[in-house]
């Protein structure tokens, strides 16, 4: 286990004696990748939620509850879980639609039954609640900042890679030249 001593606030930026160009370079890389990553993690987040709220709000607004009817009895199982029939309605230009809808095991064919539509009669699912849509943004705000995040991060950490072998080929270089002047004996 290496020894520490306690821990100093903003020491990268201190002035010491001892410290490289090198080192100063790496103290700004590692303060640049830090900022841009928490930059575009949180713009990419913020326009990513904004997004997906604002499609969601117009599905809300978009899309309509309309009424169809079972085409067929709907088997009745005995699980009493919704299950998969085919429903006709008519769409807002007056042609008729089919499709498949859930809908209570047992039902009559002829049974009236709630579906989502587009502005154009297309099968929709129903569209999400407010709360649904703001839950949904904030996960995807998140995961895509995330994601957009970890490219600055990344290349930060690549960056400081290079300068880590940069600094220690320079280190093998200095040993090589002063290396053998300490090995000299006097006598």
């Amino acid at each position: 286990m290496a020894l520490r001593g306690p821990r100093v606030w903003l020491w990268r930026w201190r002035r010491n004696p001892l410290k490289r160009t090198a080192d100063a370079v790496e103290s700004w890389v590692l303060l640049g990748a830090w900022a841009v990553t928490v930059l575009v993690g949180v713009t990419v987040g913020l326009a990513t939620a904004g997004s997906v709220e604002r499609g969601l709000a117009r599905e809300r607004a978009e899309w309509r509850p309309v009424q169809a009817r079972l085409t067929d009895q709907a088997p009745d199982v005995s699980n009493g879980e919704q299950m998969w029939a085919k429903v006709g309605w008519t769409a807002p230009d007056g042609t008729h639609r089919t499709g498949q809808a859930r809908v209570r095991p047992g039902s009559e064919a002829g049974a009236a039954v709630t579906i989502w539509t587009d502005r154009t009669g297309r099968l929709v699912t129903e569209p999400a609640t407010p709360t649904q849509a703001r839950l949904r943004a904030a996960l995807s705000g998140g995961l895509v900042g995330a994601s957009a995040a970890i490219v600055p991060f990344v290349g930060g950490r690549m960056v400081r890679g290079r300068l880590e072998r940069r600094r220690i080929d320079q280190w093998g270089a200095e040993w090589a030249r002063f290396g053998p002047l300490w090995r000299r004996t006097t006598g």
